[in-house]
């Protein structure tokens, strides 16, 4: 008898064993991924973790169907990492697994149900369940469980559908589909029997009369003359000008032959530049001390203003490690930031560089994961979001983790939440690789780490070519009012300097963290304001579509012409958001051109270059836009940037407002003056003597870390302590209430250290749950491995409690 151990794409935390026949266990390696039979009829991709010959004690072995692979697809190493995550945040293996491949590559038996078109249905007779999954199934035709799920809000929906099976009303359909495709491009070459010399004359005699096809030919001999690779279809007809029709034509009579040649989807054809580049002195310095640092410690922190260059010195880096023939990862926090960085990578190292986010298309992952495991040509390094990190990598030899102290770089939902940079140490811990983190502003818990010298710090001060840093101007909003100076949002000093500034031919960033018009709308008569349905939160404004939207569960209604409550006519908005200020701007200088760049215009693969270029190429103006600007993004001629209201960050309420504010200010801030000239940095604020904003104007990193560290150690908050958090949700509030109440005291009875809760959160209730989350501190001194086991421990023992099965409760690990 033999088994294997696999992994289901599952959340669920444990391994299970299958049979297989003795020609597939000398077949079988580790990292396969082979087709299983899981619970009733569903079939799963699972991957194989082990090969052994004891069989499982609880339950008998199923057989696998299929094996999908002739060789692994996963190395040991990554397994070996994705086990570190699940154990590290405390999530199940199967939820790293699945959020680890791209899901061309999980296949499952997507259950597809669709109703019985003959079948009349009394509607009186169906349950309301029912009755909605009946009446989806009217609009379309077919539909998946998991959509069905969705639209019920459900977990377990499998009862209802039964029930309609019994009742004839639907069926169900299992399919299985493959569905990566290379791309095919198809290619023409003249017909063999052309190629001798008297063969030519004879061609262009069969072609007398026919212009159009004698012009194809003729153009496909220059091509061929001209490119010494061979000639696509598409290339042909754009060079000759003529429709495909002709060269189909040309095809039937056989003068020319189709070929077709597996093509890949992200492949690189730009020639890359073959000069050096040159570092400043303070950038050389950089350099050395860095090499320095790798050779006695892992991880290093280059730590250098905005601008200084810090992209170069990367660029040196990658190129020394990759004459060892080592790979490269690369990871940035927005997808937005790949773009920009992508054209300046394969400019000095042309096709070496693969990139892999979300916003790829299903088949281009599967093709970057392919070349990675290969260690292919075309994937030396990879650049990504934090997802990259889960690649089948080869032998890494050095990892950037550029910007490090952004919080995109943890991921909240789906399970598994995991934070890249962290997680990144690790790894390259296992592939004894080297990790560069970059930032301008790190995040306290890396420069603690600089500092009690586990990592090395290397500091660059000075801006590139000595451009100085912005000048930062404080507009105190207080004042202005009481003056009457405040044009709508803009403060008269603001006003002056953006006129300046286009008057001269600059661009201008405005920065406001806030989508949509404006966060409230409300009756000035009776002070009503229109909330969300399912969740316990005001409506946003979005007056480009004249709606109200939640922007937690995307509930929205028409803007409303009278109060919904007293039905008067006299509504207000208040507070502020991108549109707005957007708006205001077109009232203030309408001669100028303005943009916004939010979540709401970036949607889509290419949303953000969109933006980026026509800003780059200077058709914009005015760039308006949320924190997707603070990220390290390079215009050469924005002088001016203003933030329009510094207070609704540092009013957060979390531990780190103080932090994220001044690493946000100050990235912002960045953006300014990056070429000769000196820029200027204008914010308003109704609270100008705030520390943090001092700390901002005088670029005083060292005051903020020590000033946030002391209170750090007061209040128990990282670097000292660590803090898992845990949500509690459930519809019904009073249940809620008693279960979070339960899992409280046996945490603190059981854990000798600080457990506060279960607290109710800033906002309560989202899409119709209510919410409780209970934080547990952890010191330093005591294991956390084993506390961790402890916690995990009660979570299910509270699982067991036969109330509380419904109750959900998500783990998150060092949730900051």
């Amino acid at each position: 008898m033999f088994f294997i151990e696999v992994i289901l794409p599952l959340s669920l935390a444990k391994t299970f064993t299958y049979r297989i026949s003795e020609a597939e266990y000398h077949f079988i390696k580790k990292g396969m991924r082979v087709a299983v039979p899981f619970g009733k009829n569903k079939i799963y991709t699972a991957l194989v973790l082990d090969i052994h010959e004891n069989a499982p004690t609880l339950y008998d072995a199923k057989e696998i169907h299929q094996i999908l692979d002739e060789k692994p697809i996963a190395t040991e190493i990554q397994i070996k990492h994705w086990l570190w995550v699940a154990n590290y945040y405390m999530c199940g293996i199967g939820d790293v697994y699945r959020g680890a491949f791209p899901s061309g590559l999980l296949l499952e038996s997507e259950t597809i149900v669709s109703h019985k078109p003959e079948v009349i249905v009394n509607d009186s007779e169906l349950s309301d369940d029912e009755f909605l999954v009946y009446e989806a199934l009217q609009h379309q035709s077919s539909l998946k469980v998991q959509e069905i799920a969705s639209i019920l809000n459900k977990k377990n929906i499998l009862p209802v559908l039964q029930k309609l099976i019994s009742k004839d009303i639907i069926v169900l359909e299992e399919e299985i589909k493959e569905s990566y495709k290379p791309k095919l491009v198809r290619y023409v070459k003249l017909h063999s029997k052309y190629e001798s010399d008297n063969g030519l004359t004879e061609l262009l005699d069969a072609l007398k009369s026919a212009n159009k096809q004698k012009e194809v030919v003729l153009t496909y001999f220059q091509l061929n003359a001209s490119e010494k690779k061979p000639i696509t279809v598409k290339k042909l007809t754009e060079t000759s000008n003529v429709t495909a029709a002709v060269v189909k034509a040309l095809v039937e009579k056989e003068i020319f032959e189709e070929y077709y040649l597996q093509h890949d989807r992200v492949s690189f054809n730009g020639e890359k530049s073959e000069k050096e580049l040159q570092l400043s002195e303070a950038q050389e310095n950089a350099f050395l001390a860095i090499k320095e640092s790798f050779s006695e410690k892992e991880v290093c922190l280059l730590h250098g203003v905005t601008s200084s260059g810090k992209t170069e010195i990367y660029i040196k880096l990658i190129e020394e490690y990759l004459q060892t023939g080592r790979q490269v990862l690369y990871l940035l926090p927005e997808i937005a930031l790949t773009t920009q960085l992508v054209s300046r990578l394969r400019l000095h190292f042309g096709d070496k560089v693969a990139v892999f986010h979300s916003k790829y298309s299903n088949n281009e992952r599967v093709e970057v994961w392919k070349q990675t495991l290969e260690n292919s040509e075309k994937a030396q390094i990879v650049i990504g979001a934090r997802s990259a990190l889960f690649l089948p990598f080869n032998d890494l030899g050095l990892l950037i983790v550029d910007e490090e102290h952004e919080q995109t770089f943890k991921q909240t939902d789906p399970a598994p939440r995991y934070h890249a940079r962290d997680s990144a140490i690790v790894l390259a811990n296992f592939h004894n690789a080297k990790v560069l983190l970059g930032s301008a502003t790190p995040s306290i818990e890396t420069y603690f780490n600089s500092q009690t010298d586990k990592y090395g710090l290397v500091t660059l001060t000075e801006r590139y070519k000595n451009v100085r840093m912005p000048e930062v101007v404080l507009v105190d909003l207080k004042d202005k009012h009481f003056r009457k100076r405040m044009t709508g949002h803009f403060s008269d000093l603001l006003i002056e300097e953006i006129a300046e500034a286009l008057s001269l031919g600059e661009q201008i960033i405005l920065f406001q963290n806030r989508r949509g018009y404006s966060p409230i709308i409300e009756c000035l008569t009776c002070g009503h304001v229109p909330h969300c349905q399912q969740c316990d939160v005001s409506l946003t404004f979005h007056k480009f579509k004249n709606q109200l939207r939640c922007h937690y569960c995307g509930y929205s209604i028409a803007k409303p012409t009278n109060c919904h409550s007293c039905s008067s006519i006299d509504l207000t908005t208040k507070g502020f958001g991108t549109e707005q200020i957007e708006q205001e701007l077109v009232s203030l200088f309408p001669k100028a051109k303005t943009a916004r760049m939010d979540q709401d215009t970036t949607r889509g693969k290419f949303g953000f270059e969109k933006i980026i270029d026509t800003f780059k190429n200077r058709e914009i103006d005015i760039l308006v836009g949320t924190q997707m600007l603070a990220k390290g993004l390079d215009f050469d001629n924005v002088s001016l940037v203003g933030i329009m209201n510094a207070d609704n960050m540092l009013h957060h309420p979390d531990f780190r407002a103080f932090e994220r504010s001044f690493q946000m200010m100050t990235q912002v801030a960045g953006r300014a003056g990056r070429s000769e000239k000196q820029g200027k940095v204008v914010i308003q604020t109704y609270n100008p003597n705030h520390n943090t904003i001092q700390q901002v104007t005088n670029h005083n990193y060292m005051g903020m870390y020590k000033e946030q560290l002391y209170d750090r150690q007061i209040y128990k908050y990282p670097p000292y302590f660590r803090i898992i958090k845990l949500t509690i949700k459930h519809k019904d509030f009073d249940k809620l209430k008693e279960g979070s109440m339960w899992l409280y005291q046996v945490l603190s009875q059981n854990l000798n250290m600080p457990v506060l809760g279960p607290e109710e959160p800033a906002i309560s209730r989202i899409r119709n749950e209510y919410i409780r989350t209970i934080l547990i501190k952890i010191p330093q001194n005591l294991h956390l491995g084993n506390t961790k086991k402890t916690i995990q421990k009660m979570l299910n023992s509270f699982e067991a409690v036969a109330q509380y099965r419904a109750i959900k409760v998500v783990v998150n690990v060092d949730f900051y």
